[in-house]
C-alpha cells in the first residue's frame, strides 16, 4: 500500500455519510433549538398569555368570594384543583409547542433522523476520561469559544435592551398597577424575541463550522474508497456466484425445452435461440427457447449437455429472437435460411461431412443488439 493510501485526504462519499448519520454522526445545534423555544416562549406569552392570565383572575376571583356557602363549606383543596385545571390547556400548549419546535430543528440539522439507540445507556457518556478529553480537546476549545461568543452576544442584546427602559423599569411599582403590568409584560417578550434572534444568528454561524467538521471527520483514505467502491460493485467472486446462480435458476427452467430442440443458433455470445422441427407438431421449426446474456449462456450449455447442434449465425439468431416469440413457429421469411440450416444438421447426425451453408437475412428482418432495424448489412 503506497503512503498516500493511508492518508485521509478524499472526500466522504455519499454511503459515507449515510452509514455515519445511522450511527449517529450528524449535526446538531443546541443554540436552534433553544432559539425555536424561546421563540415559541414569546409567542406564547404574546398569544396565549392573556388566556392563562383571564382563567386564573376567574379561579382567583371565584376563590375570593366569602359568601355564607363559600365559608360553610370551604375547600382549599379544590380551588386549588379548579387553578390547576385553569392553567393546564395553555401550559400543555407551550409544552408541546416546544417540543416540536425542538425536534423539527434537530431533525433538520440531523438530515430528517432519528435515532432510537441515542436513548439507550452508553457508558461512555459518564467515562471520566472521556468527559475530559471533550473537556480539553479540539471539540471542548470549540465549545468553549461558543460559548464565550454566545455570552457575549446574548449579554450585548440584554444590555442594549435594559439601558433603554432602566429608568422606566426603576419606576415599576409607583404608577397605575395595571398599565406597568401590561409595559412589563410586552418589553419581556420583546426581550425574548431579541434574545432568540441573537440565538439564530449564532446557529447560523456555526452550521458552516459543523459541516467542515464533520467532513473533515469522515475523510477517507484511498483504501476506504477503493473498498467500498468494491463494495458496492460487487466482489468479483460474488458477482460471478451471483451469474452461476442465475444460470442454473435458468438452466433448470429451460431443460424441458432444451430437451425437444433440433439446433441451437448463437450471436456468437449475446442471443441463443433454440429450434425445434417435428412435422408431426407443426408445419414449419418452432422457436422453443431464446435468450440473452445469461440466459443465452444457459442454453448453450444445455445444447452441449443434450448434444444439440449449435451453429454461430449472429444475424439469424438475432433475427429469430426479435421476430418470433418463443412456443411460436419461425416467420415466413426465416423459412429458407432455417431449412438450409436444418439439412445441414440432419446431414450431421447422419454422419455426412459437409460444409456449412451460407444463409441470408431479409433486409427488413435484420435487427442490432439492440433491436433496432439495421439500414444495411451483410
Amino acid at each position: 500500500m503506497s503512503e498516500s493510501d493511508g492518508e485521509k485526504s478524499f472526500a466522504p462519499t455519499q454511503k459515507r455519510k449515510r452509514d455515519a448519520a445511522k450511527k449517529g454522526d450528524v449535526i446538531r445545534s443546541r443554540e436552534l433549538g433553544t432559539a425555536g423555544a424561546v421563540a415559541i416562549g414569546a409567542i406564547w406569552l404574546l398569544l396565549a398569555g392573556p388566556w392563562l392570565l383571564e382563567r386564573l383572575v376567574g379561579v382567583l376571583r371565584a376563590g375570593f368570594l366569602f359568601t355564607p356557602g363559600a365559608i360553610d363549606d370551604f375547600t382549599p383543596g379544590t380551588l386549588l384543583i379548579q387553578a390547576l385545571i385553569a392553567a393546564l390547556p395553555p401550559v400543555f400548549l407551550l409544552g408541546v409547542s416546544v417540543m416540536l419546535v425542538s425536534l423539527a430543528s434537530q431533525l433538520g440539522f440531523g438530515e430528517g433522523r432519528w435515532l432510537a439507540s441515542n436513548l439507550a445507556f452508553k457508558g461512555s457518556r459518564i467515562d471520566p476520561m472521556k468527559g475530559l478529553k471533550r473537556m480539553f480537546g479540539p471539540n471542548g476549545l470549540i465549545e468553549m469559544v461558543k460559548g464565550l461568543a454566545k455570552v457575549t452576544l446574548l449579554g450585548t442584546i440584554a444590555w442594549t435592551w435594559a439601558s433603554d427602559r432602566l429608568e422606566t423599569l426603576a419606576r415599576l411599582g409607583r404608577g397605575n398597577l395595571l398599565q406597568e403590568l401590561s409595559y412589563a409584560w410586552e418589553e419581556l417578550v420583546l426581550l425574548l424575541f431579541w434574545l432568540a434572534a441573537g440565538l439564530t444568528l449564532i446557529a447560523l454561524l456555526d452550521l458552516p463550522v459543523q459541516l467542515f467538521r464533520r467532513l473533515m471527520r469522515l475523510k477517507m483514505t484511498l483504501q476506504e474508497v477503493r473498498d467500498e467502491q468494491k463494495d458496492s460493485e460487487g466482489a468479483p467472486e460474488k458477482k460471478a456466484a451471483i451469474k452461476d446462480r442465475q444460470r442454473k435458476i435458468a438452466m433448470g427452467a429451460l431443460i424441458p425445452a432444451m430437451q425437444e430442440a433440433s439446433f441451437v443458433l448463437t450471436n456468437p455470445t449475446h442471443f441463443s435461440v433454440a429450434l425445434s422441427w417435428n412435422p408431426d407438431k407443426a408445419p414449419a421449426p418452432i422457436l422453443v427457447a431464446k435468450g440473452r446474456g445469461e440466459k443465452a449462456m444457459a442454453i448453450r450449455e444445455l445444447a452441449a449437455e443434450y448434444a444439440v447442434p449449435t451453429l454461430e449465425y449472429p444475424a439469424l439468431a438475432r433475427s429469430v429472437y426479435y421476430s418470433t416469440r418463443e412456443k411460436r413457429m419461425i416467420r415466413e421469411e426465416h423459412y429458407v435460411a432455417v431449412a438450409a440450416i436444418l439439412a445441414f444438421v440432419m446431414a450431421l447426425k447422419r454422419g455426412e461431412n459437409r460444409t456449412r451453408p451460407a444463409i441470408s437475412v431479409p433486409v427488413t428482418l435484420r435487427f442490432d443488439s439492440e433491436g433496432g432495424l439495421e439500414s444495411a448489412g451483410p
